[in-house]
């Protein structure tokens, strides 16, 4: 992942604001950059990108309209969409402080479940050591 530093208009109007960017979309910008200079057509900048001609020119439309965040991916910075919600975190957490301190992710999830708050035992391992509640405990190699 990489910095930009993305001027709006004029840099002295208008705050700069901060984009990151994947190397792919990176490259595009570049392309997206010499195609406004007339250095290369959008034809060749598609055939760069590995993509259809149709393609670049959606990319190249909405880079246009929007600029320099047209090429960032519309997903990134928002949670998944299989990801709990919060507060149910916050529930399980809770219960587990309050119950289940001395048991594993896999038997806390099997009398979290008891109680209506079923959930996958390593989404609660990650949450678990995320936290700093339970860390993992490896098997010591019997030396001969």
């Amino acid at each position: 992942m990489h910095t930009l530093k993305m001027y709006p208009f004029d840099s002295n109007s208008i705050p700069m604001k901060t984009l990151k960017m994947s190397d792919k979309e990176r490259h595009r910008l570049e392309l997206m950059r010499r195609i406004q200079r007339k250095e290369i057509t959008l034809i060749k900048a598609a055939e760069l990108m590995e993509i259809s001609y149709r393609q670049a020119k959606r990319i190249w439309k909405s880079f246009g309209e929007e600029g320099d965040k047209s090429l960032i991916h519309g997903l990134r910075g928002k949670p998944g969409g299989r990801s709990r919600p919060k507060a149910f975190k916050q529930k399980v957490l809770a219960r587990y402080k309050e119950r289940y301190r001395d048991f594993g992710p896999t038997l806390a999830c099997e009398h979290l479940a008891r109680e209506g708050m079923s959930l996958d035992p390593e989404t609660l391992r990650r949450w678990l050591m995320i936290q700093r509640m339970w860390v993992r405990k490896r098997k010591q190699k019997n030396h001969q």
